[in-house]
């Protein structure tokens, strides 16, 4: 329990202390328009409350990432209580915070785009692809998997394709129409639903009669069931994503970038959803850990149900929480992944509509950019639910690091304190790298080969990366 509090509090210690040097190094102006206020068109770019344009973020950013992915990496051990405090702090934040300033600081661009301006045509071309292509896998993972949860939640009266019919249609909705028409009325509702059912969570650890494993030392290791087939690193940091770094936000701040009042806000937004995040994610691997009796139970149970989330997620919250818990488990376990996925495609119509440079504010050009994502969303919901989340996840890291090295390119530009994102740079390529080696889905080479490898790319990448950025300052005109 000591632990777990302590981790809390660094969280919270991180967002007053590294969150404020973030905005320090970046240098944000309180006097400046934002694109809300600029180029205000009442669909995508109109000024909302602070307050709710936090919850539209923190939802956005969340899903099913800080649930499922905090239970699959409460399966490693107490090490997963590092990654959430030290990822969230040192990288997931600070890639938020910053990709969010950036697409202020560029017209509420998106984040291919951003990438474009600082790494180059050829990264943007690859950037407007992979982001398109990892947002459809989110709407097509958000799509089916909360369809499953419900159907599951009303004992099968309907089947699993009737929910995502139902699904399907609210995304078109939330998709096409202004983002104060159903957004930022729904999202505020589903945000405290999601706030409340964690905080029930910690209430229930407290009180209850659980024992939450310390991060000591001899905890530090990894205690899945089979260490050998799912080493510590890198399967762990690609396991804990939205808890810890996640890609995906980096496509979901221009959506709020586009509607923020003032750059000084972006430290709450950007940086303290994150670190949210991080606190909802340490209950729930403290949750999973102490549930099941320990992390072995824990790997028990989550084998004998074909390594089911979801299923877990749905027993903790029934059993801690009571009928209480079933009610927030509705709201909180559904509504996040949702709030996600219909994001997730609306931030896929914002990019295509900067790349063809589509006027927004007419509803039959959102229409004609939107359908064709929607169709092959509906056709890849056919392939198995487990393949295209093991895509997604790697895609998902493969993307923070992308950004963590447009964000570094940035700093040395503007000779800022480029470390800032250099090293979690570093760090998440060598995890990347080594992942798509030694995963299942990927080359499946040996580990002691898939390290050596990942070595290497990373070298490779890291001096690519410095001679261009070495070249291009000497032109560069930053913003």
């Amino acid at each position: 329990m000591i632990s777990f509090l302590l981790s809390i509090g660094a969280l919270v210690l991180g967002y007053f202390t590294y969150g404020k040097l973030m905005e320090r190094i970046f240098g944000v102006d309180k006097d400046r328009e934002t694109p809300a206020v600029r180029l205000r068109d009442d669909v995508d770019f109109m000024t909302l409350p602070t307050w709710k344009v936090f919850l539209i973020q923190f939802l956005n950013i969340a899903g099913l990432g800080p649930i499922f992915g905090a239970i699959a990496g409460a399966m490693f051990g107490p090490a997963a209580f590092l990654w959430i405090v030290l990822g969230s702090i040192f990288a997931g934040a600070v890639h938020d915070y910053f990709s969010g300033m950036l697409s202020i600081r560029h017209d509420g661009l998106s984040i291919s785009e951003v990438v474009g301006i600082y790494l180059g045509p050829t990264a943007k071309q690859f950037m407007r692809f992979f982001s398109v292509v990892l947002l459809i896998f989110v709407g097509t993972v958000f799509l089916v998997g909360p369809a499953k949860i419900i159907d599951g939640m009303t004992g099968n009266i309907w089947s699993v394709w009737i929910w995502v019919a139902i699904i399907l249609v609210y995304y078109v909705l939330s998709t096409l129409l202004p983002i104060d028409k159903l957004i930022s009325k729904l999202y505020p509702i589903f945000g405290v639903a999601m706030l409340l059912m964690a905080i029930g969570l910690v209430i229930a650890l407290f009180f209850g009669d659980y024992n939450i494993p310390e991060l000591v030392p001899a905890n530090l290791i990894n205690m899945t069931s089979d260490p050998e087939a799912t080493p510590l690193f890198p399967i762990l940091f690609i396991t804990i994503a939205c808890g810890a770094i996640s890609g995906f936000h980096a496509t979901q701040s221009p959506l709020m970038a586009r509607c923020m009042k003032n750059e000084t806000d972006g430290r709450k937004i950007f940086y303290g959803t994150m670190v949210t995040e991080g606190i909802v994610a340490l209950i729930w691997a403290a949750a999973a850990m102490t549930f099941f009796g320990n992390v072995e139970g824990l790997n028990g149970a989550m084998i004998a149900n074909n390594n089911n989330a979801a299923w877990a997620a749905n027993e903790i919250s029934l059993n801690m929480l009571g009928q209480i818990g079933g009610v927030l488990a509705l709201l909180g376990i559904v509504a996040a992944p949702i709030t996600s996925g219909d994001t997730a495609f609306r931030s896929a119509r914002l990019i295509l509509s900067d790349i063809f440079k589509s006027n927004q504010k007419k509803i039959v050009n959102r229409l004609f950019i939107s359908l064709p994502l929607f169709v092959i969303a509906f056709v890849l919901t056919q392939i198995d639910f487990g393949i295209i989340w093991r895509y997604f996840a790697w895609s998902n890291q493969t993307l923070a690091m992308i950004v963590l090295w447009t964000i570094t390119a940035y700093l040395i530009y503007e000779n800022k304190a480029y470390w800032v994102t250099l090293l979690p740079a570093i760090f998440m390529t060598m995890v990347c790298s080594t992942y798509i080696l030694i995963a299942p889905e990927g080359f499946q080479l040996p580990n002691e080969i898939s390290y050596v490898g990942g070595t290497l790319i990373t070298l490779t990448i890291t001096i690519a990366f410095w001679v261009y950025t070495s070249q291009k300052k000497k032109v560069f005109v930053g913003v």
